[in-house]
């Protein structure tokens, strides 16, 4: 994992404002005390999630988005390391491990490929050493019964994701195969074609690839989805959907509804939790919705499925606290701290 930085106590006191008589939760968290032997440290710590960024554009690109996602996640480690630690969430059962920085990857990218088309063929090359990145240290994390909670990048990030925590819970021994499932809260179901990776497939070449048993996706936006891609997931009953008009627009089942039933379909075996921030309405992001739901429903989601779910891992991905078109919204980083407390608060209850 050349791209990983992992972070000393410094690195989380200097994003801290400390004052007097009050704990920060960047004063609680812990670090890993040694890189060289974090694997050890990471067994040996009593803290249940292990908190780490993605902080990448290049799957966002390489689905011909607008890049901008990478900004995400040191938005969020400010807002989140400054919530106060209390009796609700005091930080002692979190570790705070560090991020991916695919910089480097980008420059190369944007320095030697001159064409749109060589540049998407070049963005797509280097999702896979993501992939191989992502996949390793979620691998490692779900192997010591810890849960990975990852922050920012695209959706592409998914697919190493599901398939790091189906390998590392599988030699775990908490899996008889190495499989999960997945529920999505989502305007789009991520499942295009297998026609290199990027952002707008991460779930299909999981499912293709076999590590990804159910998956469904709460809040479908009818508008936004391939007639091909429409009819992969009627014609397979390990995939289920509920759209956001069936939920908002014509009533079937309200927002509730729709949660129980996505944790039903997923109940029986380890399921990953996924919230593209682009189905929050006006929250920055590659694809942002005029029309979508509140942070009060995202809020919701991350609390119901913590409670409802037997979780492998939390992913929270594709806003953005600068887009690369000069788009801008430093409230980002505040909402995702929402989401990340909201889902351990709710879990920490369960006792699992």
């Amino acid at each position: 994992m050349k791209h990983f930085k992992f972070y000393h106590k410094h690195d989380v006191l200097n994003l801290t404002r400390i004052r007097r008589f009050e704990t920060k939760l960047g004063e609680s968290v812990h670090v890993l005390p040694d890189k060289n032997s974090w694997e050890t440290a990471l067994q040996q710590s009593p803290a249940k999630y292990v908190v780490f960024g993605i902080a990448e554009d290049i799957g966002i690109k390489a689905n011909h988005g607008t890049g901008g996602a990478d900004s995400a996640w040191l938005s969020f480690l400010s807002a989140f390391l400054n919530l106060q630690s209390n009796d609700f969430l005091n930080g002692e059962e979190l570790i705070v491990l560090g991020h991916f920085n695919f910089s480097d990857a980008n420059a190369l990218i944007e320095e030697n490929a001159y064409s749109y088309e060589e540049k998407i063929d070049a963005y797509r090359h280097a999702v896979m050493t993501i992939d191989d990145e992502v996949e390793e240290l979620t691998k490692i994390i779900t192997s010591h019964n810890k849960i990975p909670i990852a922050i920012g990048g695209g959706h592409n990030n998914a697919y190493p994701l599901i398939k790091g925590s189906a390998k590392g819970l599988h030699k775990a021994g908490n899996l008889p195969l190495a499989q999960i499932n997945c529920i999505n809260l989502d305007a789009h179901a991520d499942f295009r074609p297998s026609e290199g990776r990027h952002s707008g497939n991460g779930f299909r070449y999981a499912e293709e690839d076999g590590y990804l048993q159910k998956y469904c996706v709460v809040g479908l936006h009818e508008n936004y989805l391939p007639q091909n891609v429409w009819l992969d997931i009627v014609n397979n009953p390990f995939l289920d959907f509920i759209t956001y008009e069936d939920i908002f627009i014509l009533e079937k089942r309200n927002f509730i509804q729709a949660i129980a039933h996505a944790t039903s379909f997923t109940e029986e075996n380890y399921t990953g939790i996924e919230l593209d921030l682009d189905c929050i309405e006006n929250t920055l992001s590659s694809a942002m919705t005029p029309s979508g739901i509140s942070t009060l429903h995202a809020r919701q989601y991350m609390t119901l499925t913590a409670r409802e779910s037997q979780v492998a891992y939390v992913h929270i991905c594709e806003g953005a606290t600068r887009l690369s078109d000069g788009r801008t919204n430093d409230t980002t980083g505040k909402l995702i701290s929402y989401l990340v407390s909201d889902f351990i608060k709710a879990h920490e209850d369960t006792g699992e």
